[in-house]
């Protein structure tokens, strides 16, 4: 695959050196990918990779390049109704769910597409003014997030093809012993604050801060792992509707659902897919793959509950958010055993029992980028701490990711919480 050449940034301008960082590695994600590989579109939730690159080049071109640098026309005046997203005041678009179709523009186009915006845009940046400026720190994290949905969406892509391809080779592990039995971290009944708060970027939805009052309450001192899943599985959890919500118990019935996304019983022995091929299931590494409804039977069954999103954000306030396994480079991308357990950031996204709505005193920003979050308040759950496919560098104690409750083709894992 051709890839397009990455333009130098303006010495010393560290907003410069940063957007030319993010654009490259969203290039070299795709650095394996034929043309068929980044067009076709598995399932309506994912993306062609195609897709994801020209759409993160749209955002810089329509929210920055349009509407700040004067005189600046259009690369292609057909791209915005191909590649806008959601985006309701920026008219209309191509529907999500035919983003497959788009066989047109080929892969070369659109990187060619992302050279012309890359050019544009570091040759304006030092004469932006700081609101300009404040749009391509928030272009950055929203291709941050693309990176993400990049990874997930080729696995998932990937994971539909009968071959089972790799994408890339797998990890070479040293033998991991098993974690601990889990541990709890209690916590009595105390008044914080949540959300964001100081210095450093944060979106919209992790404000303002507010105080909240928690209950007393015990955290596990790490996730769940595929080996307790299982144990979850040969109890017969998918099978016994005492442990679901009603629309969990409806969703595994209608689904067929039996094992995490990517699990397959082969000669008596649990695998899954990953990025790397199919593999045996690591019984050491934190589960993942498994929904909102999976993640809530798995802790009734367990005699325990989700975490609420401020308990959770509590006990993160004092861990780096760049530490643990999360995404640095292209390559191999899954979770990973650790004895100590996985940290509170990386590896898997930790399902909370909060429902994704407004703090106190939300207000979503003026224009189009006021739908970046606020529109989506409705009908999800908050999810936690990142996984092994975020770019380090992105989250912080305070970032709220969140999604449907059947969704699982994220990284997405379990931590238990207990009432005390």
């Amino acid at each position: 695959m051709a890839t397009s050449p990455i333009a130098e940034p303006p010495q010393g301008d560290v907003l410069a050196e940063r957007f030319a960082r993010t654009r490259a590695l969203t290039e070299a994600l795709v650095a394996p990918l034929s043309d068929a590989d980044a067009t076709v579109q598995s399932m309506p939730d994912a993306s062609p990779a195609k897709w994801h690159l020209a759409h993160s080049s749209w955002f810089f071109e329509t929210f920055v390049l349009r509407d700040h640098v004067s005189g600046y026309r259009l690369y292609d005046p057909r791209f915005p109704f191909l590649f806008n997203s959601y985006y309701e005041a920026e008219g209309r678009r191509h529907a999500r769910h035919r983003r497959g179709m788009l066989t047109r523009p080929h892969l070369d186009e659109v990187l060619a597409y992302r050279a012309a915006v890359d050019a544009a845009l570091l040759d304006a940046l030092p004469g932006l003014w700081p609101d300009g400026r404040a749009l391509v720190e928030l272009g950055c994290q929203h291709e941050q997030q693309h990176q993400e949905l990049l990874v997930t969406d080729l696995l998932h892509l990937f994971s539909e093809n009968p071959l089972e391809p790799a994408l890339f080779p797998p990890l070479r592990k040293q033998p991991v012993a098993m974690p601990a039995p889990l541990g709890w971290i209690e916590r009595d009944e105390a008044v914080v604050e949540i959300g964001h708060a100081g210095a450093g970027y944060a979106f919209d939805n992790e404000g303002p801060r507010h105080r909240v009052l928690l209950s007393a309450h015990a955290l596990a001192d790490r996730t769940v792992t595929n080996d307790e899943w299982a144990a979850f599985i040969a109890d017969g959890g998918y099978a016994n509707p005492r442990w679901w919500l009603s629309d969990g118990w409806a969703w595994v019935q209608r689904e067929g659902i039996h094992a995490p996304l990517y699990w397959e019983s082969r000669d008596g022995a649990w695998t899954r897919f990953g990025l790397d091929g199919r593999r045996a299931v690591d019984p050491a590494a934190p589960v993942t793959h498994v929904s909102f409804f999976e993640a809530d039977a798995y802790a009734a069954w367990a005699g325990a509950r989700l975490p609420t999103e401020f308990e959770w954000e509590a006990a993160a306030a004092a861990h780096d958010p760049a530490a643990g396994n999360q995404l640095d480079t292209a390559g191999p991308v899954e979770p990973r055993p650790s004895p100590g357990g996985p940290a509170l950031f990386g590896d898997v996204w930790e399902w909370t029992g909060s429902a994704y709505r407004p703090y106190p005193g939300f207000h979503a920003a003026e224009g189009a980028v006021g739908e970046y979050n606020g529109k989506f308040m409705s009908s999800q759950f908050v999810l936690r701490g990142g996984s092994c496919s975020t770019p380090r560098g992105h989250l912080r104690a305070s970032y709220r990711n969140f999604f449907y409750p059947h969704q699982r083709w994220q990284f997405t894992g379990v931590r238990l919480a207990k009432d005390l």
